[in-house]
């Protein structure tokens, strides 16, 4: 395992990280967590991501219990949490980043996780209604407070962190570090976009979610979709037309080929792409199955087969054209 810094921060991340969207309580107990966890910390893994909306809390409370049964060296490992829809239904609990709601939040998540404080806190989405302000003070508090040491952002606008990153630097206040973007094959834009000036001039890291496009790029999804995988969890018929998209999987197939051609899976090669991205600091890994993170974590070896020519070839499948300045 390799390890790179969180953008400009001091801290330094596994390329490959575990997170417990989708699976955590809805697919996996406890005991499957700490399973999945334990190899996955083998493997060199030292970040694990979670959300408090993730199952409405219970993903945060089945990783609470298997660290305190992991009994894992506190600075050996580092975890995520997120706000902003929140977990209940009140008019200041959900959909927002105010102060009350973030201070609120972070109380709630270190008591089901049972950790002193989180290593790194996001702002799941951006609030239009709250001032940016108002969230910039109340996430430098939280990390005042000894409750979280850095905080970032998750799907926001370059302009949006810019203006974070404008007025924490005015009122001396912890700034945020690192953006949670979804990044793939086929969701490219905030990693190969407009963004990467943004990436270049503030050094920002990035804890990209969604690699394998929410199992898309694993191939699976060509015959339909299986009985055991997420596109038939309940609460998640929105995948459905993600994962049946004729024209997506015809650019899946395509990739086979290429994944033959460098011995591995169609996964691994999905993985170790996005880590071929300078601005990735660490690639969130999913899996329902110990089987699926030994897997997953093989992809730390393909990396340095994928050539330009290689890249060049997925470019074309996915018909990316590139510009003058990137080729």
């Amino acid at each position: 395992m390799k390890y790179r810094h969180l953008g400009k921060t001091g801290i330094q991340v596994s390329e490959l990280s575990f997170g417990s969207w989708v699976t955590f309580s809805t697919q996996a107990d406890v005991k499957a967590a700490v399973d999945m966890m334990a190899a996955a910390y083998d493997a060199g893994v030292n970040f694990f991501d979670n959300a408090e909306v993730y199952a409405g809390g219970k993903s945060e409370t089945v990783m609470g219990a298997a660290l305190k049964e992991l009994k894992w060296r506190r600075s050996s490992y580092l975890i995520s949490t997120k706000f902003f829809w929140g977990i209940n239904e009140g008019i200041n609990e959900k959909n927002t980043l105010n102060r009350k709601r973030l201070i609120e939040g972070i109380a709630g998540s270190l008591e089901r996780l049972q950790l002193d404080y989180v290593d790194l806190i996001y702002c799941h989405r951006p609030d239009k209604t709250t001032p940016i302000e108002e969230t910039v003070w109340a996430m430098h508090n939280i990390i005042e407070w000894g409750q979280a040491l850095y905080w970032g952002t998750s799907e926001w606008s370059a302009s949006e962190i810019a203006q974070a990153i404008q007025i924490a630097e005015r009122h001396h206040l912890h700034k945020p570090v690192v953006e949670q973007p979804q990044y793939n094959m086929f969701e490219r834009g905030r990693l190969e976009g407009d963004y990467v000036r943004f990436y270049k001039d503030y050094n920002y890291g990035t804890t990209i979610w969604s690699p394998l496009a929410s199992g898309l790029l694993t191939g699976k999804y060509k015959g339909g979709i299986p009985s055991d995988s997420r596109g038939s969890l309940k609460g998640y018929e929105w995948l459905k037309n993600l994962l049946t998209d004729e024209q997506k999987l015809a650019k899946v197939t395509a990739l086979e080929p290429i994944a033959k051609e460098l011995g591995c899976s169609l996964s691994q090669l999905a993985l170790a792409w996005c880590l071929k991205n300078p601005f990735v600091s660490t690639v969130i890994t999913g899996a329902s199955r110990v089987e699926q993170v030994h897997e997953n974590m093989k992809a730390a070896d393909v990396v340095d087969r994928i050539t330009p020519e290689i890249m060049a070839k997925i470019d074309v499948i996915f018909e990316v054209k590139k510009s003058e300045d990137e080729e």
